[in-house]
């Protein structure tokens, strides 16, 4: 039988520190050589695209996809989780909190890797679908003590301050411009879905810890030229995915062979960070690994605790 689990079920199962762990033993997956990662395709129609990206994790005995169409008015997520020995369909989830989630633990987890142990500031751009689990998971690595956040609408960016504040129990103030927010951080995180730089690298501080994850697509970017040439330390989650998707590196003419994979860093073959000043970058474009390693832990815990529907799927096989 294969098990269905709603956004419901994913968001009572998967909390934040489990992401961030589930993330992190990924990326240890991947430096150990016991993890298969599959780049993203897409097919772009007028109206309509299509993204899938596949992994495994044969340790774990899954494998799986996740596959999802974007329209303007509407993105529809869904992972397809497989069981590694015996190729049966263990569980359909769907999968918009799982990516939110999962994003937001790896960008957690170059933050516990890549910025200073002092970092207790935090300037976000952006308010929308993926900045509420950037800050969160932020938040669980380092002891903040405030966050300034910029976004377009003046409305929701004073509430998702206010919400933010509240979840957390910390001070998160509304910023007037982009410029204040990545001024104020210690650990600056853009979260858009901008085509031109909304970081100007004249902003960050010295010893700053910049999550770049809103732009995957070659044409759009967060972060201008000199925000990556300060860079002293980039790093991606997969080379191969971000040579085809990472606007910010791609437009910047980055020198491939000074970026690393991010779990190089978590596996310690690779320095996080060199010196108390410099600026670090990860650039995430989300790979499905991340998305594979929370979906078995979800089904593991859906099956314990006897959430989800169980449905038939190639009866008589």
């Amino acid at each position: 039988m294969t098990l269905f689990l709603t956004e419901e079920d994913v968001q009572e199962l998967l909390p934040m520190k489990v992401a961030l762990d589930r993330v992190e033993a990924s990326f240890r997956a991947q430096a150990a050589g016991h993890a298969v990662n599959r780049s993203r395709e897409r097919i772009l129609l007028p109206n309509l695209s299509l993204h899938y990206m596949a992994a495994a994790l044969p340790d774990d005995n899954f494998l799986g996809m996740k596959i999802y169409t974007v329209t303007r008015n509407a993105f529809r997520f869904v992972v397809l989780l497989f069981d590694a020995k015996s190729g049966e369909m263990a569980a359909v989830l769907e999968a918009d909190h799982l990516g939110r989630i999962r994003t937001g633990a790896a960008s957690g987890v170059a933050t516990k890797y890549m910025a200073r142990a002092d970092a207790a500031r935090v300037g976000l751009i952006g308010t929308g679908r993926q900045a509420r689990t950037q800050l969160e998971a932020i938040a669980s690595v380092r002891s903040l003590s405030a966050a300034k956040v910029f976004g377009r609408d003046e409305n929701r960016r004073v509430d998702f301050c206010r919400t933010m504040s509240q979840t957390l129990n910390i001070e998160v103030e509304p910023a007037k411009s982009a410029e204040e927010a990545a001024r104020f951080g210690d650990i600056v995180i853009t979260a858009t879905t901008s085509t031109q730089p909304v970081i100007n690298g004249e902003w960050l501080r010295a010893g700053a810890h910049v999550n770049a994850i809103g732009a995957n697509m070659a044409k759009r970017r967060e972060m201008d030229d000199v925000a990556v040439a300060k860079a002293g330390t980039i790093a991606v989650d997969s080379i191969e995915q971000a040579r085809k998707e990472a606007g910010d590196l791609i437009q910047s003419r980055v020198q491939w062979e000074n970026v690393c994979e991010l779990h190089q860093i978590v596996s310690g073959a690779r320095a996080g960070r060199t010196s108390p000043n410099e600026i670090t970058l990860f650039k995430s474009c989300g790979i499905a690994l991340w998305d594979v390693s929370v979906a078995g832990f979800i089904y593991q815990r859906a099956r314990e605790g006897s959430k989800g529907t169980d449905f038939k799927i190639w009866q008589g096989m």
